[in-house]
């Protein structure tokens, strides 16, 4: 049985509270199971202006994660930053990007898919690790200035 992940911080509830109970629980829902594969990982959650994103390391460095979720009005993309490297043979990833690919993530049901739980075991597979295991953290970034968000907050 996978243990439960670390809470999300206020901060990074707070974020996305705007987006609704429905929404929020999808983010999270998402979160857990990137978590549960790799709980291991570092977390840096940013409130961007479209998007409230979350991306996943073992480096701790910024500009390093190997999965991201991002965070819309009506659905949550689960995001391979290494996808077009994936083997994919349901052809559910997305994009058309030099690297990136990804999933929406529209209802709690698509998380049980095993062809999705595989795909983030394999992306946690290949994920650059440091020569020193890191203790995992969670870091929120500052808001952006500008939001566009769904809901008043």
């Amino acid at each position: 049985m996978k243990r439960r992940a670390r809470p999300p911080l206020p901060e990074h509830l707070k974020f996305l509270a705007p987006f609704g109970p429905r929404i929020t629980e999808l983010a999270l829902a998402t979160r857990q199971l990137m978590l549960d594969e790799a709980p291991e990982a570092s977390e840096l959650v940013l409130d961007a202006f479209r998007a409230v994103t979350s991306g996943f390391s073992f480096t701790v460095k910024p500009g390093n994660p190997f999965i991201h979720i991002a965070v819309y009005s009506n659905w949550v993309n689960l995001g391979f930053n290494y996808g077009k490297a994936l083997p994919d043979p349901e052809g559910l990833l997305q994009g058309t990007g030099r690297f990136v690919r990804h999933i929406r993530i529209s209802a709690l049901e698509d998380l049980k898919r095993p062809a999705i739980v595989e795909l983030v075991r394999r992306a946690v597979a290949i994920a650059e690790r440091p020569p020193v295991k890191l203790d995992p953290i969670s870091i929120v970034g500052a808001p952006h200035p500008k939001r566009r968000r769904p809901y008043s907050s």
